[in-house]
């Protein structure tokens, strides 16, 4: 057999243990745990490919052909998507990309890893609304509330997942800022966003980040350029919604020890009107014409493993 013979070969094996493996994984995920309806007749368990589709932000076609091995050398996008979608241990994420011919992303690139107990604060904390973003604010998982309140992501991709990319060049939001609060929020973000070009400078994401933002918001470029430096702090901010109306929330950003990622948690004094609306949305859910579900999870009993920073 010829040299490249051998490697076809090995490629193909390697492609059907590839879906095989993606196979039993899904077949293991409870629909419910991850916020997808159940419905009342399921041929199959585990999730269905058109939900993996879904949680992952990929085509069902590409699962399709991924877990039949016609598709071997998936991104190290589209595999850290595929670990978080199917809750995968350290273990298996690192089996996912070996199996899969790719190397496991370098610690000097912004990750977008979920870790174990970030995922069990989402899946915990279902009556409040919590998103989670990496260390340059792309949003990277939430749970259902969050979808109902700020309207569901899972239609976005790219940059549109990107805070401040929205934020800076694209339609208004629901969330409201007063100008003292948007220029506090606008400086506490782009201090995170330039110390993530510090720690992770081979991002050639990051960088391409920055720079097109620079170049499209000339008042990001103002922020950058002076080199203002913010943190966040407790901010009480308003939602406009567009079934409940407008709701006034605290916001509070939480960092995980030993991860970058910003948790970011939306809630309501007890008794106040806004609480009462919260609750209605948590009954109600996002409905089919709000914007564009990552995965929704279920975390530690605790917040304690968080640290607060206040947003």
């Amino acid at each position: 057999m010829s040299e490249n013979g051998i490697g076809d070969t090995r490629r193909a094996r390697g492609g059907n243990e590839l879906g095989a493996a993606l196979r039993h994984w899904r077949g293991r995920i409870d629909p419910a745990t991850v916020g997808l309806p159940v419905g009342r007749i399921r041929r199959t368990t585990g999730l269905r490919r058109e939900e993996l589709a879904l949680l992952a932000g990929i085509s069902v076609d590409y699962v399709i052909r991924l877990e039949q091995g016609r598709a071997t050398s998936p991104s190290g996008q589209v595999l850290t998507a595929l670990a978080r979608a199917l809750r995968l241990a350290e273990a298996e994420r690192r089996h996912l990309f070996l199996l899969a011919n790719q190397s496991e992303p370098s610690a000097d690139r912004v990750s977008a890893h979920l870790t174990p107990a970030v995922r069990r604060l989402l899946d915990q904390l279902a009556g409040t609304p919590v998103n989670v973003y990496d260390a340059a604010w792309t949003l990277i998982a939430w749970n259902a509330l969050s979808a109902a309140l700020l309207g569901d992501p899972s239609g976005l991709s790219g940059r549109e997942r990107n805070v401040l990319w929205r934020h800076f060049t694209g339609p208004p939001a629901r969330v409201v800022h007063d100008p003292e609060q948007q220029a506090r929020f606008e400086t506490a973000a782009i201090t995170d966003l330039r110390a993530a070009t510090v720690r992770y400078p081979a991002d050639a994401g990051l960088r391409s980040l920055v720079a097109d933002l620079r170049h499209l918001s000339p008042r990001f470029a103002r922020c950058w350029e002076s080199r203002a430096v913010g943190s966040h702090v407790m901010n009480t901010k308003t939602v406009r919604h567009p079934d409940v109306g407008p709701l006034v929330l605290d916001c509070d950003v939480l960092t995980a020890p030993g991860s970058d990622l910003h948790v970011v948690l939306y809630t309501a004094a007890p008794g106040t009107e806004a609480a009462d609306k919260l609750r209605l949305l948590d009954v109600v859910g996002a409905q089919p014409n709000t914007v564009p579900d990552l995965p929704h999870t279920r975390p530690e009993p605790s917040r304690r493993a968080l640290v607060r920073r206040g947003r």
